[in-house]
């Protein structure tokens, strides 16, 4: 029985027309990868030479969501993402630390991975390393001069725009309105202002590698196209990156790789937007300049992964300390849920209610909130990746439902309503939690865990101990035992300020974060200018916080975001 449901669904499954936006065509497409069954991907990486900012949070997010749920869908993804290790943002920085350029960059590597774990994306299946690549870089250089498209002067190797007409199909600039020296200066001996450099020659100080063309270095975009077509041909399906990529880096890669092979073909290309502050675009010379780690250090990072996925992968995001507060409570709200569930059905279980001579059955909200969500997933994410409208819900609706079942298994009711309670909410539990997890929400550790890691961050951004809460847990106590009630309330007050929410249970007081009262109101969202690849619609804001008032108590289910 269990097998024909099995294969129902899978041919469900087969039935969702999953659709992406081409950057190339301006267009969704139908997504239909080359070999049956197989994706091949690529995506743009980091350049190693300090901590990863949010915009690579938001790009790799993104991506990891394409990832899981290309896999969700049943394709066999091989995913490559590289690591940019000798550049020469990477040399200027390791000269004013003295250091080993090469260690300077692994470094970085191993703290960009870390960060990619904390926001929990997924390892790709090949992560290279321009200098472990050397080889792969100077044959394709090699290939492009023999097909007449590239000139050396002077040990370095140019890249001629002029032998390439279709320059600029995919940005949609024209050849004359270029701008000439990205990542490097204007160099007048070029033939064309455009071209840009495939190798550098070697300057003293500098690491460099021999070649055909004397020592020296890969100039930045011949990098991309030499490790994609080592580990995925020249020809695959998806080649992905932040919207600042399209213009000069995808366009170069495009005209190098098809000057290197003429067969050189990719499917769809894949870009996010832009990361602004406050609305303003980052920058560091704004001072507006966030790393991935200065965030994570006082928001939990799956508030930092359900903030990102609460904007469309395409639109601009507006990141504030309000909506990463308003995301944080989100999540402290999902996993107080799943935790509250979790104890409940133990509870249940230990209490012997599900006695085999009950008969009990999932009740039929239950099933149509299931049914929903799982048809919202697919839905949303086969409609280019649309995760907002799953946030902001079919998933809130089924955790509604749940903390509805929660409040009847606490009541006195005949054991068939607990077991129609018991089994509705199994069930729920377990669709959320399989939907978390393509969302890449879902942690390996316990709900209690996770709970906690919420609360001690909300300890820092306070700049209390917990010690100093539960000192004033004790102050308002006594206050209220002296009936100076004006004490009491301010006490709490001061805590609710600070981002702490107190909550009486019994005769028992306990505490939880909350979002700050200044931080309530969410900042208006980004206005930019889009580029021919931006979507229409405008980003949904993350879910609204929760009333400090209104905040769940322990001993009752988690309140949902107002």
């Amino acid at each position: 029985m269990n097998k024909g449901k099995d294969k129902v669904k899978e041919n469900e499954k087969e039935k969702v027309e999953f659709q992406v936006y081409n950057t190339m065509t301006r267009q969704k497409e139908v997504f239909k990868p080359k070999e049956n069954g197989k994706v091949k991907m690529y995506v743009c990486g980091v350049t190693s030479y300090d901590f990863s900012h949010i915009g690579h949070a938001r790009a790799y997010v993104a991506f990891d969501i394409l990832y899981r749920y290309l896999k969700y869908l049943g394709y066999d993804v091989v995913y490559v993402r590289n690591f940019t290790d000798v550049d020469d943002k990477i040399i200027k920085r390791a000269n004013e630390l003295g250091e080993d350029p090469k260690a300077l960059s692994g470094r970085y590597c191993q703290e960009f991975l870390k960060d990619m774990d904390d926001l929990h994306c997924l390892q790709p299946t090949h992560q290279p390393r321009v200098t472990d690549h050397m080889e792969q870089i100077k044959d394709m250089i090699a290939k492009i001069m023999a097909n007449g498209c590239a000139y050396t002067i002077d040990g370095d190797v140019y890249f001629s725009v002029d032998s390439f007409p279709e320059y600029g199909r995919l940005s949609g600039r024209k050849l004359e309105d270029n701008r000439a020296g990205e990542r490097v200066g204007v160099d007048s001996r070029k033939r064309n202002p455009a071209d840009f450099a495939l190798w550098k020659a070697a300057k003293p100080g500098e690491p460099s590698w021999e070649s055909p063309w004397g020592p020296g270095r890969p100039g930045w975009h011949i990098e991309c196209s030499a490790m994609s077509a080592y580990y995925l041909t020249h020809s695959f399906d998806i080649h992905g990156g932040g919207m600042d990529l399209t213009f000069p880096h995808h366009e170069n890669e495009i005209a190098q790789s098809c000057a290197a092979c003429r067969e050189s073909n990719i499917s769809y290309w894949m870009h996010n937007g832009f990361v602004n502050i406050d609305d303003e675009k980052m920058s560091k010379s704004l001072g507006n300049f966030f790393t991935i780690r200065e965030v994570t250090r006082l928001y939990h990072p799956l508030a930092l992964r359900y903030f990102l996925l609460g904007n469309h992968y395409r639109s601009p995001v507006n990141y504030s300390i309000s909506q990463i507060e308003i995301a944080s409570e989100s999540v402290f709200y999902i996993y107080q849920t799943l935790h509250d569930s979790e104890e409940a059905l133990s509870v249940f279980q230990q209490g012997a209610e599900t006695a085999t001579n009950v008969k009990g059955r999932v009740s039929p909200q239950a099933k149509e909130g299931i049914t929903k969500l799982r048809s919202e997933l697919e839905t949303k994410l086969s409609d280019d990746l649309h995760t907002p409208t799953i946030l902001n819900a079919a998933l809130q609706e089924a955790l509604r439902l749940m903390n509805s079942y929660l409040n009847m298994l606490k009541k006195k009711q005949q054991r068939q309503q607990h077991l129609t309670a018991f089994l509705s909410l199994t069930e729920l539990l377990k669709e959320v939690k399989a939907i978390l997890d393509v969302l890449g929400l879902l942690s390996s550790l316990t709900c209690a865990e996770v709970l906690q890691q919420f609360k001690e961050r909300a300890l820092k951004r306070a700049e209390l101990t917990e010690e100093d809460v539960l000192h004033a847990i004790e102050e308002r106590t006594l206050a209220r035992k002296n009936k100076e009630f004006g004490r009491s309330d301010q006490i709490r007050t001061d805590l609710v300020a600070k981002g702490i929410a107190l909550m009486d249970i019994g005769t028992e007081t306990v505490w939880r974060p909350c979002v700050r009262p200044e931080q309530e109101q969410p900042a208006a969202p980004a206005q930019s200018n889009q580029s021919a690849a931006a979507v229409h619609e405008q980003p949904v804001a993350p879910f609204q916080q929760m009333q400090s008032a209104a905040a769940p108590q322990t001993e009752q289910p988690a309140v949902p975001p107002q």
